[in-house]
């Protein structure tokens, strides 16, 4: 789509499962079960959403989704469907690894930068992006490499160390940072503590990419925040604050996990937030 002088593509990585609970938290299943029916497994199918931003300038991806490196068991744990993965999305588009400027990471969480890497002819672990800048906040590097009991399960090493070489990264240490003319890194915490979101302005709009700050249109409501999110009363007032500005400067909200909805404007229901969709193919 069009948007001001940039253009978006829904570039995905296809789909995986998380368990119902742990994407909702403390909302019963009673609850988010009439929204998102679960699995044999409890678990919900959610998208992977990967912009593809073409400014003047640059091709900017955002996030790389699960990738290619896994072996059957990682998929058959996260009912990973890989039937149109993150090249071949961006193939469709007309795009190539090499077209690639620059790679944000909202954060290291496998399910958002397990495609920063790939396997080369020689099997090895190698950057998916060759001409890239990969841009990520200094203090979620941090965090991923001291996991600890709580954080181990969500960072995978070989998604994120090939890239640590000076060609390849960027660290961010900023609350808010541009990164080229309207594309800004805002660091809103939460789900980790240096998880970033990114907002895209061009011509007077304003579109925001929310990552796991909100992951679904479910989580629009304040009550829902996913059991993962390590500071959740963080999320909760970063959810309120952006959402709220979000109303009021009619911004497009991107949604990175939800199955149905990519993305779409901000209206007050009755009782709570709903979204005007805005489909884009």
């Amino acid at each position: 789509m069009k948007f001001g002088k940039f253009e978006i593509y829904p570039v995905s990585d296809g789909y995986f499962s998380l368990d119902g609970g742990g994407v909702f938290g403390i909302v019963p299943r009673t609850l988010w079960e009439k929204v998102y029916s679960p699995d044999e497994k409890n678990r919900i199918q959610l998208s992977l959403l990967c912009p593809l931003i073409v400014t003047k300038k640059h091709n900017i991806l955002i996030d790389t989704g699960v990738g290619t490196k896994h072996d059957e068991k990682f998929y058959q744990i996260y009912g990973i469907d890989k039937k149109h993965n993150l090249l071949e999305s961006l193939n469709r588009f007309g795009y190539q690894p090499k077209n690639i400027d620059l790679v944000i990471n909202t954060h290291l969480h496998f399910d958002h930068c397990g495609g920063n890497t790939t396997f080369n002819e020689k099997k090895e672990i190698t950057p998916t992006f060759p001409k890239a800048r990969y841009v990520i906040q200094k203090g979620e590097l941090e965090a991923a490499l001291n996991i600890n009991e709580r954080t181990k399960g969500s960072y995978i090493r070989e998604d994120f160390l090939p890239i640590g070489d000076s060609k390849y990264l960027t660290l961010v240490d900023e609350e808010i940072a541009e990164i080229d003319k309207g594309i800004s890194l805002i660091r809103t915490g939460g789900h980790t503590r240096h998880h970033q979101c990114i907002k895209i302005e061009s011509e007077g709009q304003v579109a925001f990419f929310l990552a796991d700050l909100i992951p679904t249109v479910a989580h629009l409501r304040y009550p829902y925040i996913s059991a993962f999110d390590l500071y959740p009363l963080d999320t909760l007032q970063q959810k309120k604050a952006i959402l709220e500005q979000a109303l009021e400067e009619h911004w497009l909200l991107i949604f990175q996990h939800d199955p149905r909805i990519r993305m779409g404007y901000l209206r007050k229901g009755a009782e709570q937030f709903e979204i005007e969709e805005v489909k884009i193919y």
